[in-house]
């Protein structure tokens, strides 16, 4: 088997979760390289996460021959320029979500990335869970009839208002952070792409909201909420609910199925609570960008994807009377 080496952008809190540790549980990668603004800093994480290679920027691990793909964990601001980057240097990419600071860039992305021959991935990892194709295919046979409504939340509390999530400059707000999920998840149980229809947001700052939601309407008429927060009085939300017809599904915490989760289907009067099984979903996602990177693979969360969430993203924004990101 071919080895995939990876290395990472930067030395984010979520790099050993989302990248260090599904590498020991997917063979055939080695996590192999990592660079951070401050080199002492890479050194240190590198050394507590055994990642044998620290590169004294960025672009030294675009430049490593030995490395075949890289993950970017950078500030939203940055994943456009770092993506686009490692595409001219020939290196398949796993970038974090959201993709970009706005649709324009998104595009951009996703016309370098055509032709290409590689891999460019979204990391929206609970997409490669089991219980997003079980609720897919649940949705697909019919059992709840068509779909009328869809409404999904990811709300928490993220009270360090120093975090770099609540900067404008680095294309932060609740949106882009929390927000993005509910928007994929949105379009993933939707009937076609979504219009905003309006948008409210609290802000903490000039330009930053702390909280959004959002009304959207679809191309058949069926309509969608979105809710995101990360600091409002819903401290804790992470559902999606999809009504039909003769029926309807609820998700428990569609983010991390892997933890804990509740599947609902309600029909005719009756309902039944499924789990389904499934390994952690940033392993799902590894196996996943591993097998497109290896063997054409299927990609569930491609740049073209990208394009379209982060234009409801844009207009959301505008609906609520705020600019874009970047």
């Amino acid at each position: 088997m071919t080895v995939i080496r990876i290395g990472v952008l930067g030395a984010a809190r979520i790099a050993p979760n989302a990248i260090i540790k599904p590498a020991r549980a997917v063979d055939g990668i080695e996590v192999l390289a990592l660079a951070a603004r401050d080199r002492a800093r890479a050194a240190h994480f590198a050394n507590r996460w055994d990642v044998p290679v620290v590169h004294g920027d960025y672009a030294a691990v675009l430049d490593d021959p030995m490395v075949d793909a890289v993950y970017i964990p950078l500030p939203n601001s940055l994943h456009a320029q770092w993506t686009l980057r490692a595409i001219a240097a020939g290196k398949h990419v796993l970038c974090e979500k959201p993709f970009t600071s706005n649709a324009a860039e998104a595009r951009a992305v996703a016309e370098a990335a055509e032709g290409s021959g590689l891999v460019i991935m979204e990391a929206f990892h609970y997409r490669y869970h089991p219980l997003m194709r079980r609720v897919l295919g649940l949705i697909a046979d019919g059992a709840i009839g068509p779909v009328r409504r869809v409404e999904t939340e990811l709300s928490f509390p993220l009270p360090l208002f120093g975090d770099i999530r609540y900067r404008l400059d680095l294309a932060g707000g609740a949106l882009m952070d929390a927000g993005c999920y509910a928007v994929h998840c949105l379009r993933q149980l939707g009937t076609g792409e979504p219009e905003v229809v309006s948008a409210e947001a609290k802000l903490r700052s000039p330009g930053i909201d702390r909280a959004m939601t959002a009304s959207l309407r679809f191309p058949d008429g069926a309509t969608g909420r979105v809710t995101c927060s990360m600091w409002s009085r819903r401290l804790l939300g992470i559902s999606a609910k999809v009504v039909g017809n003769t029926g309807r599904l609820k998700i428990f915490n569609f983010v991390a199925p892997h933890v804990y989760h509740r599947l609902t289907v309600s029909s005719r009067g009756r309902s039944r609570h499924e789990r389904v099984a499934g390994e952690p979903t940033y392993t799902c996602q590894l196996r996943a960008f591993a097998a497109a990177v290896r063997d054409d693979g299927e990609v569930l969360t491609p740049a073209s994807d990208a394009v379209r969430t982060m234009q409801v993203i844009d207009d959301i924004y505008r609906a609520a009377g705020l600019r874009p990101r970047g």
